[in-house]
């Protein structure tokens, strides 16, 4: 029998942010993650946004809410057929409701996963979701298929251990989710700088040279930069999919 590979690709979008950047200027950012249905239709999320009661107190107000439970109840899937759960990274906009998902298995970076574990502050907002005692991690080290046409690429510098996603659809392509390796269409590039929230500059290059020597080298027609606002009002989003 063929091994299942991803049939769709659904973007659910979380959150709009307009973010002040002076002079009367904003930038619009998204808080979202991703479900992969498989042609055997089981169902993987990647990431799992943010709790409303965990957002920082000096963000700006979001708007359009919609939690990644709510976007999936419109799908008709709950939280227990969620297979697997890709962990992009630990942030609190990225692993709020990991816990609701407790019969999932957590595929992580191992390096990102110790790090996490061992008390780094950055991650404690919201560790009571991520490390909830009924969770199930797969801890793995660098690129890995972990179905046929569904990669994970080890993309440290926003931070260490970042895991960005190849997806492999059958009409569309491939499709490259940047996460947070690459927020902003305007950051694919050589000339970028870190922001404040980017752990490592150095890291953070090779892994934009890494995501765009993928892109050349495998022609990829489509990809997804990981809050960017004003992309993300030009692509099919949930309940509309990508196959």
């Amino acid at each position: 029998m063929p091994r299942a590979t991803p049939g769709k690709l659904y973007l659910l979008q979380l959150s709009t942010v307009s973010v002040p950047l002076g002079a009367g200027r904003t930038m619009e950012m998204v808080n979202v993650c991703y479900l992969v249905e498989t042609t055997d239709e089981k169902h993987i999320l990647i990431d799992t946004g943010m709790v409303p009661d965990q957002r920082p107190a000096d963000a700006p107000p979001a708007q359009n809410e919609i939690n990644v439970i709510e976007h999936l109840a419109t799908l008709g899937i709950r939280p227990n057929d969620i297979t697997t759960v890709v962990c992009t990274h630990f942030d609190v906009d990225h692993a709020g409701y990991h816990d609701a998902f407790t019969r999932a298995e957590f595929v992580v970076q191992r390096e990102h996963y110790e790090l996490a574990r061992s008390g780094h502050l950055r991650y404690a907002a919201a560790r009571a979701h991520w490390d909830h005692p009924l969770l199930r991690y797969r801890p793995i080290d660098g690129d890995a298929e972990i179905l046929p046409g569904l990669t994970l690429l080890e993309t440290s510098g926003h931070a260490p251990g970042h895991q960005s996603v190849l997806v492999r659809l059958p009409k569309s392509g491939p499709v490259l989710l940047a996460i947070d390796a690459v927020m902003m269409q305007r950051l694919f590039t050589l000339d970028r700088k870190a922001w404040p929230n980017d752990d490592n500059e150095e890291q953070l290059l090779a892994s934009t040279q890494k995501l765009l020597d993928l892109v050349a080298r495998e022609d990829i027609p489509l990809v997804i930069f990981g809050h960017d606002g004003h992309q993300w009002q030009t692509l099919k989003k949930s309940p509309e999919y990508y196959d």
